[in-house]
């Protein structure tokens, strides 16, 4: 079939994108490859023989990665709440539930009723609640640091009650009268609000978006320090990038007479992590993603799903005028009149019991009626039985593996997508949409920005430590002054 579309275009919008990714590597390369990703010693490239990790390590990851994964919940899904599951009275989680509750305090009771008491569980408390203390205090408030550590001090309040000499009234008032004194009077409507509101989601998600960056690096650094292969994944993601524009470079030499095989190529690191990033909407979500994108599998997947069902409505239009050509062309709408046919019968092609092949026939089917029904209203001949059954049959091969139609859309959609990535800000202005996407446009566009914001804010919380991965790829021998030379002339 005869497309229309400028085929030979892509490689050159290609090589278009690509040079204007390395235009931004001279400062990437100064900022990132100049300091080590991270501040403790742990190399995700490194040769280092596997650290043992303890149960409690393990424990204490999982409580970091709950925390960072929740926080980034909140601050970037505005959609996001914490349900308090109301169980029904007489029903088995209900009952669990109320069990559990019931069981914490009334142990904790009975142990304080004991004779003599005993205070291990009400210890363990008060040293949860001197460390929440303790992390909200601000640089330089020593004094009341100290205080906080001297009242709520374990060792000696084991001490006393081994003696049967705990104080618990007079240091629950102290941890009262302390939460009362850290809240400055700027917060009193703050704490009018909590006490007003259940919705706790609302009141930390600004604080949280400011703060978002410096707190999940922190807490991902967290997770580095007691869980060593936590970027093993990512590692091999940023591997497999560098590989690919290896296997890249060496195909554009081959072809090119002139090219010096014996030169070693300059790799741009703003380019391979780019083509790491659109290689997640092709991902194949059996497999497991890069630790460092784990907060936005979900995001990603349901983006990468869009994007698949754009793109065969691209193909439906695509193959719809060529197949029919000038005759349709002056007709007002009608590629919108197209999509508004296959958007409901692709609705869930996502779905594992989705049958594509009977959708595409089903598509086929009302495009030659809207066709021919739009032709007769302009007074032209319709469609004959060999033209239908010729529209018919390219639409129901769109999902074959290779369908040319299905190839040249998919280019193009990576391309729109790595010249976004490029772009220094993408809220400004947008690429120009390639040829073959202006039906879907609006689409594309709104995609193309969660999928860039997402990306921009990968970057910037874990940046340091790809600069550490890919310094150590691409330059593992070389000394880090020369590595940033060589990088910032890309």
């Amino acid at each position: 079939m005869p497309l229309n579309e400028d085929q030979n275009s892509d490689s050159d919008s290609s090589r278009l994108s690509e040079s204007t990714a390395s235009s931004s590597d001279s400062e990437y390369s100064r900022q990132s490859f100049n300091s080590d990703s991270s501040s403790k010693p742990s190399s995700p490239a490194s040769a280092s023989p596997p650290k043992t990790i303890t149960f409690d390590e393990l424990m204490a990851a999982a409580r970091n990665l709950t925390d960072l994964t929740l926080a980034h919940e909140i601050a970037v899904n505005a959609n996001f709440c914490i349900k308090d599951e109301d169980f029904p009275r007489n029903s088995f989680a209900g009952t669990v539930k109320q069990i559990v509750h019931k069981a914490f305090w009334d142990h904790l009771e009975s142990e304080l009723n004991e004779d003599p008491p005993e205070y291990e569980h009400a210890i363990k408390l008060f040293e949860e609640i001197k460390e929440i203390l303790l992390s909200f205090l601000t640089p330089g408030a020593n004094r009341i640091q100290n205080q906080i550590c001297e009242v709520l001090d374990t060792d000696l309040i084991r001490q006393q009650a081994e003696h049967n000499a705990v104080d618990i009234h007079g240091l629950a008032n102290y941890i009262i009268n302390t939460m009362g004194k850290l809240c400055a009077p700027i917060r009193d409507n703050d704490i009018k609000q909590l006490k007003a509101t259940d919705n706790i989601v609302e009141l930390l998600r600004p604080y949280l978006q400011r703060h978002l960056v410096d707190y999940e690096r922190t807490k991902f650094q967290e997770i580095l320090e007691e869980t060593p292969s936590a970027l093993d994944l990512t590692t091999e993601w940023i591997k497999e990038s560098i590989e690919d524009e290896l296997s890249s470079i060496s195909d554009e030499s081959s072809s090119s007479p002139g090219a010096e095989s014996s030169s070693k190529p300059i790799i741009s690191p703003t380019l391979v992590l780019n083509n790491g990033y659109l290689k997640l909407l092709q991902w194949d979500y059996c497999k497991t993603i890069p630790e460092t994108l784990i907060t936005d599998e979900v995001r990603l997947q349901e983006l990468r799903e869009k994007l698949n069902q754009l793109k065969i409505i691209a193909c439906v239009c695509l193959i719809t005028n060529n197949t029919v050509g000038a005759a349709i062309v002056d007709v007002p709408d009608f590629a919108d009149q197209l999509k508004r046919i296959s958007v409901p019968l692709l609705e869930g092609m996502n779905k594992k019991t989705f049958d594509l092949k009977e959708a595409l026939n089903a598509i086929g089917v009302q495009i030659c009626s809207k066709v021919n029904r739009s032709l007769t209203e302009r007074g032209l001949p319709a469609l004959n039985e060999e033209m239908q059954s010729n529209l018919m049959g390219q639409i129901a091969h769109i999902f074959e593996e290779n369908n040319p139609v299905s190839s040249l859309i998919d280019k193009r959609i990576q391309f729109f997508m790595r010249s976004l990535l490029a772009l220094p800000s993408f809220q400004k202005c947008m690429p120009t949409m390639p040829g073959g996407l202006s039906v879907i446009q609006t689409e594309m566009e709104f995609i193309g920005s969660q999928y860039a914001s997402i990306v921009n804010f990968n970057k910037q919380v874990y940046g340091p430590f790809y600069a550490n991965i890919l310094r150590k790829l691409l330059f593992p021998e070389t000394p880090m002054g020369k590595a940033e030379t060589e990088t910032a002339t890309n």
